[in-house]
């Protein structure tokens, strides 16, 4: 899987694989295991339990896939699968399951992807008829448990597959359901990108006795440029689309993704971007699963460059030629960060990050930069004189590949050779250059993007006066911080009664919002939680839905008023 050159020593052939496996390997062209298959496939392969952490695109899918084929019994007659693969996605659920497909062909293997927006009744049919692997996010899952058209009884190995992912969606309550259902001696395989505390409590509570792998990043010399570039630039919000318009002008990219908050704004984005003269693509939960297939058979076909994606959609996606993230707006978490800047810079290519900041976003960047360890340099919006030099220098390169091509010039002369009998020669070109540039689209009509400098923190007790924390008006100034800031944009504010006072925690209203609505983890925004109140932002068009739900249902075992913010 990688692109060293084969050896006699070191290949797959030294792990305990069937010949069919060693044969799929060698006909898809894996030479080389990469670090977490050669650690992790003997110990599975022996049946124990196991905790791995590696990063995004480290080949963790063959890292379990393989060995949950070579512990297929020879004998599949039953119905019931022999393993189950959790997965977040219904992406990932499909790459996973082709890859299970490709690795067993010979070994006939029957494998199922099983998840929401595919028609359940299908899935039933399949699973009616038998396989051995199933491949499936754990909603869907749970509903095939439920109806009792799934079967865990003959399960030899449980695995789950980006587990923080699945924590941080609200998975976690599913899972601990399934995992109810697992029988006693089932080999439990659990690989996360990062090992969070919830992590770490759940492996201590369901795996025994587990081999623990950790795959550290690769470091680099101290002279040699990052594989992924990662910058910020600090912009206005009403800035925010001509700003991104400009960098993916200068940048050039082959494929980029850009990550939004909400559904509206990948609509809104994908809308403003094309219109910019870009083939963006949108990719929401609010898209059917024959309109996402299309938006990323276009992007992989090279017929779109920009796919404007909410992050739970675009989870487990793998784009070869992706060269470019882009962080529309800043990660709630350093975990998306780390798992979005993930998606470039894989199989030793380059890549760059880009993240827009709005001023009250700075301290969340800083945050991240400390939590990740990451170097992510504050960087300015190019000018509109920047962008005319850059439109210079692709002009010239332009035809500096033309001259290359003397062959296909010869036919142009004639027009040469007629003008310069009225014209001067570099009149003629000058002309021609004029013409090849102006095509590439003039800038002369942008405007100035304000650069914005972000002020430090004020020291404590300095500006707050007596309205701050350790002040008599905490009552005002808890208001004044109300007051302060407006929701995101598209995203709007709700009032829950209980706050610390009640031991409310940000989980305990993700669960309660995406257990009760058609929200997902990702589409939630800023949470804050106060000694007696809480303020969460949800996407406009779900806010009724969300306040609905939550005023029939109880958090923490009370039913809370639920209202949209009058501040």
């Amino acid at each position: 899987m990688t692109d060293t050159a084969p050896e006699t020593t070191g290949g797959f052939t030294e792990l305990p694989l069937r010949p069919e496996l060693l044969a799929a390997l060698t006909r898809l062209g894996y030479e080389e295991p990469t670090p977490i298959q050669r650690e992790a496939i003997p110990p599975l392969v022996e049946g124990r339990d196991l905790l791995g952490q590696a990063a995004t695109g480290t080949g963790k899918t063959a890292a379990f896939a393989l060995p949950i084929l070579q512990r297929l019994p020879e004998e599949r007659d039953g119905r019931a699968p022999a393993a189950l693969v959790l997965v977040p996605t219904r992406e990932l659920a499909m790459q996973v399951c082709e890859a299970v497909h490709r690795y067993g062909r010979d070994l006939g293997v029957r494998v199922l992807p099983v998840y929401g927006g595919q028609p359940i009744g299908r899935q039933i049919h399949s699973l009616e008829r038998g396989v051995d692997v199933v491949v499936a996010t754990p909603g869907r899952a749970l509903d095939h448990l439920g109806r009792s058209t799934l079967s865990l009884e003959g399960l030899h190995m449980v695995v789950l597959d980006e587990a923080d992912e699945m924590f941080d969606m609200g998975f976690a309550e599913d899972i601990d359901a399934i995992m109810e259902e697992v029988p006693e001696g089932c080999q439990r395989v659990l690989f996360s990108a990062t090992m969070p505390p919830r992590i770490e409590t759940m492996a201590r509570r369901t795996l025994t006795d587990p081999v623990r792998i950790q795959i550290a990043r690769p470091a680099r010399e101290m002279d040699q440029a990052p594989l992924v570039r990662q910058s910020a630039y600090v912009v206005p919000r009403a800035h925010k689309p001509a700003a991104l318009g400009r960098l993916l002008d200068a940048e050039a990219p082959t494929a980029t993704i850009v990550f939004c908050r909400t559904r509206e704004e990948v609509d809104q984005l994908t809308e403003v971007l094309n219109a910019r003269g870009h083939r963006a693509e949108a990719l929401h939960g609010g898209m059917s699963q024959e309109q996402r297939d299309r938006a990323m058979g276009r992007l992989r076909a090279g017929t779109a460059d920009l796919l404007i994606a909410t992050d739970v959609a675009a989870r487990g996606l793998d784009i070869e030629q992706l060269t470019h993230v882009v962080n529309y707006t800043v990660p709630s978490a350093p975990e998306s960060y780390v798992h979005r800047v993930g998606r470039v810079g894989r199989a030793g290519r380059e890549g760059v990050a880009i993240t827009l900041v709005e001023p009250r976003e700075h301290r969340m960047l800083k945050s991240i930069q400390r939590a990740t360890g990451y170097t992510v340099n504050v960087e300015k919006i190019p000018t509109v004189a920047d962008m005319r030099a850059r439109r210079l220098e692709l002009t010239a390169a332009s035809l500096r590949e033309n001259l290359l091509e003397e062959d296909d010039l010869d036919r142009f002369r004639v027009v040469v050779e007629t003008l310069a009998d009225e014209f001067d020669v570099m009149e003629v070109a000058l002309a021609a250059v004029k013409l090849a540039h102006e095509a590439s689209g003039p800038v002369d009509d942008e405007e100035e993007i304000p650069e914005v400098r972000v002020a430090e923190r004020p020291e404590r007790g300095g500006a707050r006066g007596r309205g701050g924390r350790d002040g008599g008006g905490r009552e005002g100034g808890r208001r004044e911080r109300r007051q302060g800031r407006a929701p995101a944009q598209g995203m709007t504010r709700l009032f829950i009664g209980a706050g610390r006072g009640a031991r409310m925690r940000p989980q305990d209203l993700v669960g309660a919002i995406t257990g009760e609505s058609r929200l997902s983890g990702r589409d939630i925004g800023s949470i804050e939680i106060a000694d007696r109140f809480s303020l969460v932002e949800v996407p406009d068009s779900a806010a009724d839905e969300v306040i609905s739900a939550l005023r029939n249902s109880t958090i923490k075992g009370r039913r809370p008023v639920v209202r949209r913010d009058a501040h």
